[in-house]
């Protein structure tokens, strides 16, 4: 295995197999010869006939697995189709009808199942009810009982939940169902129990149940739909009549395959695989334990009807992001299931629907073992969880040690970083336009009513001061750099509007129990430093407690009234210039989330977010160069901080990306950029916000587009001036050797075409 920079590493312990598993080998070696073999199932020549063979010989193998009739069962592209057709199929009529139905689901169930339920809720066509869960991670039957009607069609419950592996009760919930109405539908989503528990469809007395091919050692991208004898489901797909008129669409014979060999295997070895997973996974649990302590270990689920595999645990005050952030390159694990990985503005709905507090639910974790764990990988994984758990412990961290002896892992502690997780300027705008306005008042030069980076009072005719606070989460890891990056991304709204910072008050937001002392003491030394390389007197601040560590400062500074810099005051036909290169969330999220490991990289992406912007501002006062718009390029990126600026100033804008600077062209521009886990959320944000106005090249790259809108952290000032000033300024930073490149120019918009109001071009200003 080698990492993004091609240095070798050791492959990770694998313990996320309910996420999912490798490929047996007698799988693979079960689809090998289909790879040649291309027969359409459907032609009737030999070379149909032999792939048909192989189709009907997996639905064999899937049928056995499970007890069903080969006419009960049609594959499908996996657990999500499965769930989605199970629902529509026998639902999609009924709406149609003048009667609303009623429909009953649990508040645990995977989203393929959850987000179809709310699709039928949010447009009226049935009344949903959704089960509540025990403490013990079992549905309340007795609610069930409650909440069946006599118009009740449908129910979906899923025998073993993907978290915590808690089995439900199919059997009696079916049974309750059809006592009640022998017509209700009962679906139950099996993807996580098969391989793991046995499954038996005439046992259960399901209707409908979901499989799902790469949970149990076969393919990604294949799955099965089991359909008990009379049920009839609508076909999603029309089309060649295939799988019996129920899914239509040539069969993917490979993985049909694929999925029919790690079903027979199953058959042949679940009991050896149950009592495998079930030691491996004890020993995970004592193991830790013996290390950890049992009273700082809380397991979620029924620890008796549950999954021999899975091991849900949770560590009260300790984030599971900074645990998957200290040991992920040594232990695979997750925080919850895969397909809620991308959200991290709240933690599992799972957990919140046992009702555990957040200080928990932040803190747990799930494991989950397969027939490949090792006992040395067990006993290997619990050394390199505990050491890490036990450093975390508050009673740990609260200590008085210095940074050095607690190797800490800033953004490890928070979901967003920096300036990347503003609210979304979307929303923002939607609340602020619905603030009353203020009364007026003659002195306020720059007030709340415009998008400037700061205000600005005047005190008497020659003297007004500015006013500007930034604060956000951090950006690195190291607590020194991150106190330098806040402070210079504060002081740098100040000269944003031109003027000179003078004074500055701390704001600090830390969470005490978790982290020691000595790491806020590193960060307000960065922070003065910074501050002393600005002329700027921190005069004092204030503090308080809170569950991630935020940092930033109120800055005041002068300015004179005529000399103003404004982000709403540009002129068609001005050059757009930037004095810093752009790139920071790209690096500082693919470092977070362990995919560069790039030293220098990451060095030059923190000396550039240091960096002030007090020697550009300078460069353009002192020169006396007529600066007619500025802003400075922070969370909303490049492109969103500009259609600020052409709103407010009612022109339009050329950029030219081959001329927009990269902090380092090469590795983002052709390797991290394209990486979708390089992308923050603040920079999809910032895509979405931006979309409205901007029309890129047609030959522009889909990443350069997510480029542009990077969430930048303290980045450069970006400002306008006149066409005759360029070679005057060009000259001048220069000179002084500050960073400045010239990326596009301001033009006259039509306002009846706000789409063309930034166009992207794909080419170079100056050729």
């Amino acid at each position: 295995m080698t990492n993004s920079d091609n240095k070798c590493l050791s492959p990770p312990i694998y313990l996320d197999y309910n996420s999912t598993t490798p490929l047996h080998q007698d799988v693979i070696d079960a689809m090998i010869p289909y790879l040649k073999s291309f027969g359409n199932p459907s032609s009737s020549h030999y070379y149909g006939f032999e792939t048909k063979f192989a189709v009907e010989l997996a639905r064999k193998q899937v049928c056995e697995c499970i007890s069903c009739d080969l006419d009960e069962l049609i594959f499908t592209s996996g657990g999500t189709e499965s769930n989605n057709y199970a629902i529509k199929g026998a639902l999609m009529s009924k709406y149609q009808t003048t009667e609303k139905y009623h429909v009953i689901t649990s508040k645990i169930e995977h989203p393929s199942v959850l987000e179809v339920f709310k699709y039928f809720e949010n447009k009226g066509y049935f009344d949903v009810d959704y089960l509540n869960i025990k403490p013990n991670g079992l549905v309340d039957l007795e609610q069930l009982k409650y909440l069946l009607r006599k118009n009740t069609i449908f129910i979906s419950v899923m025998h073993s939940n993907n978290e915590i592996g808690t089995l439900q009760p199919i059997k009696q919930i079916t049974s309750l169902c059809k006592q009640f109405n022998p017509t209700i539908i009962v679906h139950t989503d099996a993807s996580q129990s098969i391989g793991k528990v046995s499954v038996n469809v005439n046992d259960l007395g399901v209707d409908l149940l979901t499989i799902c091919s790469h949970k149990f050692y076969g393919p990604k991208g294949i799955g099965a739909l089991y359909i008990h004898h009379g049920v009839k489901l609508d076909p999603l797909f029309h089309g060649g009549g295939h799988e019996m008129c129920r899914r239509s669409g040539t069969e993917n014979v490979l993985e049909i395959v694929g999925l029919g060999k790690a079903c027979e295997l199953v058959t042949k070895e679940l009991e050896d695989r149950n009592l495998l997973m079930k030691r491996m996974t004890k020993r995970l649990y004592d193991g830790l334990v013996n290390k950890i302590g049992k009273n700082f270990i809380r397991v979620n689920g029924d620890q008796q009807l549950k999954l021999p595999n899975t091991l849900n645990i949770s560590f009260p005050n300790i984030e599971a992001n900074q645990i998957l952030n200290e040991i992920g390159d040594k232990v695979a694990i997750s925080t919850g299931a895969a397909c809620h990985s991308t959200n991290e503005s709240a933690y599992s709905p799972v957990l919140k629907a046992l009702g555990l507090s957040s200080d928990i639910a932040k803190g747990t974790i799930r494991l989950s073992t397969g027939i490949y764990t090792t006992e040395k990988e067990i006993d290997n994984a619990v050394k390199i969880m505990s050491d890490t758990i036990n450093k975390l412990k508050p009673d740990q961290l609260s200590n008085d040690t210095t940074t050095e002896e607690v190797e800490i892992k800033l953004t490890s502690l928070t979901k967003g970083m920096g300036c990347g997780c503003k609210l979304r300027p979307k929303d923002l705008n939607s609340i602020l336009n619905q603030i009353p306005k203020q009364f007026p008042n003659p002195n306020v030069l720059v007030g709340s009513d415009t998008c400037d980076d700061a205000g600005v009072y005047k005190l008497r005719d020659d003297l007004a001061i500015v006013q500007t606070t930034d604060f956000f989460t951090p950006i690195c890891d190291n607590p020194f750099d991150f106190g330098r990056i806040a402070c210079a991304n504060a002081i740098s709204d100040i000269y944003a509007m031109g003027g000179t910072p003078i004074s500055a008050l701390n704001l600090v937001m830390f969470p005490s129990g978790k982290l020691p002392w000595s790491v806020l003491k590193r960060i307000l030394e960065g922070a003065q430093e910074k501050a002393q390389e600005a002329g700027v007197y921190i005069l004092g601040g204030h503090s308080i407690i809170d569950q991630e560590p935020k940092f930033g400062l109120a800055v005041t500074g002068t300015i004179h009234p005529d000399k103003v810099w404004k982000n709403s005051t540009a002129k068609a036909g001005n050059y757009l210039c930037l004095t810093k290169p752009i790139g920071t969330s790209i690096i500082q999220t693919g470092v977070k989330r362990q995919i560069i490991n790039d030293e220098n990289l990451q060095s030059l992406a923190i000396e550039t977010m240091a960096r002030l912007n007090k020697y550009a501002c300078e460069c353009l006062r002192d020169n006396d160069i007529q600066v007619n718009v500025c802003t400075d390029v922070t969370g909303f990126g490049l492109l969103g901080h500009l259609k600020e600026v052409c709103l407010g100033s009612h022109v339009g804008a050329q950029v030219y990306a081959q001329s927009v600077p990269l902090i380092d062209h090469e590795k983002i521009a052709e390797k991290y950029g394209r990486m979708n886990e390089c992308i923050s959320g603040g920079t999809s944000a910032n895509f979405e916000f931006t979309k409205d106005v901007v029309d890129y090249d047609t030959t522009l790259q889909e990443h350069w587009k997510m480029i542009l809108n990077d969430a930048q952290t303290s980045g450069g000032l970006l400002f306008g001036i006149e066409k005759q000033d360029l070679e005057k300024t060009l000259n001048a930073f220069k000179e002084k050797q500050v960073f400045i490149q010239c990326i596009g120019q301001f033009d006259e918009h039509n306002a009846t075409n706000s789409s063309s109001m930034i166009r992207v071009k794909n080419e170079k200003l100056f050729q």
